[in-house]
């Protein structure tokens, strides 16, 4: 290996280097909101998670919003129970 093939060998991992930074910096600064502005407008959404409580290490509660109404789930062991939610 002569002085030529390690310049260019160094050359062309400063290169690889710089363009992996370039792209981090770029993704940093546009990344989150470059991807949210790409992405069409779309109408309000009729289903929302409210919340979430695990139960164990199978089974968790899940209060859901479904078109402005709230309903309440059980989910795990392969089937769900839906009941509505009610104000205390």
């Amino acid at each position: 290996m002569d002085f030529a093939d390690f310049v260019r060998a160094a050359f062309a991992l400063a290169l690889t280097l710089g363009l992996i930074g370039l792209a981090a910096v770029g993704l940093r600064r546009f990344g989150p909101d470059a991807i949210a502005r790409l992405t069409p407008k779309r109408a309000e959404r009729r289903l929302a998670v409210v919340e979430t409580l695990i139960l164990d290490p199978a089974r968790r509660l899940v209060i859901i919003s479904m078109d402005g109404e709230e309903r309440l789930l059980l989910l795990g062991e392969g089937r769900q129970l839906a009941r509505e939610a009610r104000d205390a």
